[in-house]
């Protein structure tokens, strides 16, 4: 079981493969399955719609069509550091879906702001006039 936060996962609901990985082992390397596939189905959880919806997001490419989040670890050297780095990596992802966005308050531009963005647009207009050759109004 996995606590990120208030929400909970069930170990069922992850499935978790051991291949082997290159990187540091020496030897060991090549006889050892130490990296971790870690799947977890988002669609089938019990998180509620919300977080489903952000975790979805924020995964980005790491999830499949089928709504599954791929998260695979070989940075250790041993198979149970790299089982604890993958949970860990999901027990992030989760918290930071788990967080709901706060919402914009809309707010109009200063007066101040408003004026002096209408002088710079006059002064580069006055610019751009005194380049041309006729003169405004001398038509």
């Amino acid at each position: 079981m996995i606590k990120a936060g208030a929400l909970v996962i069930d170990d069922r609901d992850i499935e978790e493969h051991f291949v082997r990985a290159s990187g540091p082992g020496g030897q060991n390397v090549n006889k050892v399955a130490t990296a971790v596939e870690l799947r977890f189905k988002i669609n089938e959880s019990s998180l509620p719609a919300d977080v489903k919806a952000r975790l979805t997001v924020l995964a980005g490419h790491r999830v499949t069509a089928d709504g599954v989040l791929l998260i695979d670890s070989r940075e250790h050297r041993t198979q149970a550091q790299n089982r604890v780095a993958a949970r860990a990596r999901l027990v992030a992802l989760l918290e930071l879906a788990a967080k709901r966005p706060k919402r914009r308050k809309p707010t109009k531009p200063r007066a101040g702001a408003r004026e002096k963005r209408l002088a710079s647009k006059k002064q580069r207009g006055a610019l751009k006039a005194a380049r041309s050759g006729t003169r405004r109004g001398e038509d």
